[in-house]
């Protein structure tokens, strides 16, 4: 038998504007042998239909699991379950890579047995929202690094080694950042992390204002479960949405955008940091790398360096 080069977890609910661009990239990707798992939570569109009957080159196994059962970390755990190489690489249902060659530059930091987690560059599209382009730049800088002194990575564009996963299973249990909990235990075990800048994908998020505040309220309540001695209180929001509001209209008036993008700026920062605040009194310090990492703008001298490439693009058609 003939073991696939790595295999693809897709986690998904009714990303029928989204799975076959996604599909499509992973079609021209450089590295074949490869298998795609879709973890379906209930879609009711055509999400199902155009991964099974497209045109792929490479097998689409659909593992269906029942929504009122769903966990980021469970719909993980069962898809991995079924994968048939070692090298396990996980993409959301709505990102789509950049360059034909995403695949093999997310998995060779993995080629050191010390490396036991990858993940890679993510950017927004024309719908992004100004202050989440901001947030991807921070996040997921133009440099790589092969190794991280802290855990934060995200499985929207990461690959583990199943060998390791069987050691330690993604928490069900948590309403987020199971990534997160993830790394931080491969760090305890003396493993490195490591960011490559040239594994990139667009992350399509297309929330309204109350998807976002739920999107940072649950992954706050999962990061007080991670980190129990930490906290975040009304303080930190007022401190924190301010100093955000103030960091992206700078830039913004830089770019000439601020008139348009003034109330985008503010309901947008606000709900991140309702939702972070909200979470946190559901479920102790912050530890400052970790606060720096998730919440604190950065210059964009620092974040939003050019990054040149001589691999052309993956094409796609609208």
């Amino acid at each position: 038998m003939i073991f696939p080069s790595c295999s693809i977890i897709i986690r998904a609910f009714n990303e029928e504007q989204h799975i076959g661009r996604l599909f499509s990239g992973i079609n021209q990707q450089n590295l074949k042998n490869i298998e795609v798992i879709l973890v379906d939570s209930g879609s009711s569109d055509s999400t199902l239909t155009i991964a099974s009957t497209g045109n792929w080159d490479f097998p689409v196994k659909i593992i269906h699991i029942d929504p009122d059962t769903f966990s980021f970390g469970r719909s993980l755990n069962q898809g991995i379950r079924e994968a048939q190489s070692d090298i396990i690489v996980m993409a959301s249902a709505h990102v789509y890579p950049v360059y034909p060659d995403w695949l093999e530059n997310l998995i060779s930091p993995l080629g050191e047995p010390d490396v036991s987690l990858a993940y890679g560059k993510q950017r927004g599209n024309a719908k992004t929202h100004f202050s989440e382009h901001r947030i991807f730049a921070q996040w997921y800088p133009d440099l790589s690094k092969s190794q991280l002194s802290n855990p934060f990575c995200n499985n929207a564009n990461a690959t583990i080694r199943k060998e390791l996963w069987t050691e330690h299973q993604y928490d069900e249990s948590l309403s987020g950042l199971e990534d997160l909990e993830w790394a931080h235990w491969a760090i305890s075990q003396g493993f490195r992390i490591a960011y490559v800048a040239d594994a990139e994908v667009i992350h399509v998020h297309e929330e309204t204002p109350k998807g976002i505040y739920n999107r940072y309220r649950r992954e706050a309540m999962a990061f007080k479960r991670i980190f129990p001695q930490e906290t975040f209180d009304f303080r930190e929001f007022i401190r924190l949405f301010f100093q955000n509001v103030v960091s992206d209209s700078t830039d913004a008036i830089q770019e000439h955008r601020f008139l348009s993008e003034f109330l985008n700026i503010n309901w947008f920062r606000f709900m991140q940091f309702w939702g972070t605040y909200q979470g946190f009194r559901q479920s102790g310090p912050l530890t400052r790398e970790l606060r720096e990492t998730f919440y604190y703008p950065k210059s964009k001298k620092i974040d939003q360096t050019t990054n040149r490439r001589d691999v052309k693009p993956i094409k796609y058609s609208e």
